[in-house]
């Protein structure tokens, strides 16, 4: 397995580039704000063949780059329905202009071809199943894509904005709700394995064992607590 990842553009949002190794085809991961040349390097550098991108949510931290890459790859790129006009509108889905110097840089709009994700899903692309799951409360559209187990690898989970090491996404943009991102953290965080490698929207690696015993969104989630907590949150 091989998963090359780098944080890219102002927000600093993690990007990946997934394979079952060096020389074969890839997935793209969140290629959001200044990631084209990351994503490219790492084609180059790891002789990559990318046969789609999938999104996490629908944010313009996540998404600034899926027209160029997906236009010189022509590729599809895949999103929950519901953050798809996300991408031809970022500045309704933060409530506020994100500021012309950024904007000018960005190609807002859809790729060519758009598919849209679906709770439960399995995604069979570049020799990858990657399992699906809808979680909101972060955005109204937030997934998380899972990669189980093998032979040298541990399950590996890429929460997007639902959960970072030591803290969970920000909800305080429009369509974000605290009660639903606690929802999703106790449906799709709560029932995988210790073991889980947890590669997040933003920051580092971490583990769900590790964010079990002291992340304190999911410690209050495992306890059946409902309400809020003073730890910061994360994400654009």
């Amino acid at each position: 397995m091989l998963i090359a990842g780098f944080p890219a553009g102002a927000w600093g949002t993690n990007c990946y580039l997934v394979a079952p190794a060096a020389g074969e085809e890839c997935v793209i991961i969140d290629p959001g704000h200044q990631a084209t040349q990351g994503v490219e390097e790492a084609i180059a550098k790891h002789r990559l063949k990318p046969v789609a991108v999938i999104l996490t949510h629908g944010h313009i931290d996540h998404v600034a780059s899926v027209v160029p890459v997906c236009g010189a790859h022509d590729v599809p790129a895949w999103i929950h329905p519901a953050d798809r006009y996300m991408m031809s509108d970022p500045e309704k889905a933060i409530g506020r202009s994100i500021g012309m110097p950024l904007m000018g840089e960005l190609t807002v709009g859809e790729p060519d071809d758009v598919k849209e994700l679906t709770d439960g899903a399995r995604l069979n692309l570049a020799g990858l199943e990657l399992s699906v799951a809808h979680a909101p409360g972060h955005t109204k559209g937030s997934v998380t894509f899972g990669l189980p187990e093998s032979a040298d690898i541990p399950p590996v989970f890429f929460s997007g904005d639902l959960l970072f090491a030591g803290s969970i996404g920000r909800t305080d943009l429009p369509g974000g709700d605290h009660a639903e991102i606690l929802e999703s953290l106790a449906r799709v965080c709560l029932p995988l394995n210790d073991s889980t490698v947890v590669l997040s929207g933003h920051g580092p690696q971490t583990s769900i064992g590790q964010e079990r015993a002291t992340n304190p969104y999911l410690r209050q989630v495992a306890a059946g607590l409902g309400g809020g907590s003073s730890a910061p949150r994360r994400g654009m």
